[in-house]
């Protein structure tokens, strides 16, 4: 844990937090002192998660393909620990892993929905609560897919593109109202997308082993140092955790 990131009395809210990083960043900020409102279309274990951690976790069953959802677990947080300091856009899909001659139209649509469509409902429910509070961080989750074709991942890629893209312009409109955005790009992580990936079997990523990958709380530990003001040089900008730099100042290394 980076003891210097104190998160007490802030309220961070978290999509796609039943599993994976969204897990264990909602156990890293409740450890560092802060409310976590805990979202995810599974109800049962984002119930199970804040039961876990206790009074300073809120779950609020979200699909985050649905504004109005997302807008009704925004007042929900607000209304319940009094602010929203901190989003983190976390949900995001990786099936139905396919070429493009072969994809299922419906299905790639569904992960446009939830990856892109879903980054910027998160954004737009949260922007008016932080506006009028005079600033706030958005993390939005994003891949070195954004940036770089990958074989039978269209969907992933075009729609992690565009939310780097949407972290991007987000920065441009709102860094003088005190909006602190930026993403994280975490590598290959080891969580069940990994799995699903590797069941593939179809591109190089689908041919790592489990030990290549690295641990969740990873990157759930540099989400909470990118809400320190150490992490000011990166505003506006894509995180990895393949640069060093980072790695050591996040406390990884």
């Amino acid at each position: 844990m980076i003891a210097s990131v104190d998160m007490t009395g802030k309220t961070v809210l978290i999509t796609g937090a039943s599993r994976g990083i969204g897990a264990e960043a909602a156990r890293v900020f409740a450890a560092a002192g802060a409310n976590v409102v805990l979202t995810a279309r599974s109800g049962g274990a984002i119930k199970a998660l804040a039961e876990e951690i206790g009074p300073s976790a809120l779950a609020v069953a979200c699909d985050v393909a649905s504004y109005a959802q997302v807008e009704a677990a925004v007042a929900h947080a607000v209304g319940h620990f009094g602010s929203l300091d901190v989003l983190i856009g976390n949900a995001g899909v990786i099936e139905p892993i396919s070429h493009m001659f072969s994809a299922d139209p419906a299905g790639w649509g569904e992960a446009i929905d939830i990856n892109l469509k879903g980054a910027f409902h998160g954004m737009r429910a949260a922007l008016p609560v932080m506006q009028a509070a005079g600033g706030g961080t958005i993390l939005t989750l994003s891949s070195g897919a954004a940036h770089s074709p990958i074989e039978a991942w269209s969907h992933y890629c075009a729609s992690k593109a565009g939310a780097a893209m949407l972290t991007a312009c987000l920065d441009k409109e709102t860094r003088d109202q005190g909006i602190r955005a930026m993403g994280l790009s975490p590598g290959t992580v080891a969580t069940q997308m990994q799995r699903e990936i590797k069941a593939s079997g179809i591109n190089p990523i689908s041919k790592l082993e489990w030990e290549d990958h690295v641990p969740a709380d990873w990157p759930a530990r540099a989400l909470l140092w990118m809400c320190s003001p150490d992490a000011d040089d990166y505003i506006g900008t894509e995180v990895s955790l393949r640069d060093e730099v980072v790695l050591k100042r996040a406390g990884l290394k």
